[in-house]
């Protein structure tokens, strides 16, 4: 039995292979290896089947087409309502993006629990490498559906992270050289977009919040 979540662990760092536009969306194929595997193994992605469900770039999607083993691209339908809301929309061939496959039962859980479920975009605002360390700060709009709790996880292009400070429009990040090596994030550059997912469990304490007003201290979550 599999359990559809995800770490925010990146296990591989592909290429989009082609963007096929469709009458209820596109099909988004992305080149199996284009890359190879972060851990330098091939062997967990070869058992990878049509049904399964694949964080692309922070998305959860269903693999429709393609095998890793055979080297052929692997397709997924991304439907008008995430081309909307995520970055997906903007992906054009040749784009680097971090995939993931979803986390089993007895699997270790290295970084936090991400259901691929975007809550809102982002936009980069600095990328600050001085001082020995890189520090990305993010913004969002004030009113999305979106909160971050310093010292608490985020998730930016299915990349699971730690919030080192936040405001109410924005939130910052420690990069850490691994990261920007083996996922997108070290290409990222001021006014780039990116996909964001609040914390689980904060997800739910927020929409509990929300239904709750009238006794929520003051009234709101901020």
């Amino acid at each position: 039995m599999e359990v559809l979540m995800f770490t925010g662990i990146v296990a591989r760092r592909a290429l989009i292979h082609s963007v096929e536009a469709r009458q209820t969306g596109s099909r988004l194929r992305v080149a199996a290896r284009g890359e190879a595997s972060i851990d330098g193994v091939g062997d967990p992605w070869e058992d990878l089947q049509p049904g399964e469900s694949v964080a692309v770039g922070g998305c959860c999607l269903t693999l429709i087409e393609g095998s890793d083993r055979a080297g052929t691209p692997l397709g997924f339908d991304v439907v008008e309502e995430t081309l909307r809301r995520t970055t997906l929309g903007s992906l054009q061939v040749g784009d680097a993006i971090n995939l993931e496959r979803a986390l089993r039962v007895g699997d270790r859980l290295g970084g936090h629990y991400v259901t691929g479920h975007i809550d809102t975009i982002g936009t980069v605002q600095a990328f600050d490498r001085g001082g020995g360390e890189v520090i990305l700060t993010i913004g969002h709009g004030p009113d999305a559906p979106f909160r971050t709790v310093e010292k608490g996880s985020v998730a930016v292009d299915g990349v699971s992270l730690t919030v080192a400070s936040r405001s109410p429009k924005s939130f910052t990040v420690v990069l850490v050289p691994h990261t920007l090596a083996v996922t997108t994030l070290g290409e990222l550059v001021e006014g780039d977009v990116v996909n964001l997912e609040m914390d689980h469990f904060g997800r739910w304490v927020l929409a509990w919040l929300a239904g709750n007003e009238e006794t929520a201290p003051g009234g709101e979550f901020r």
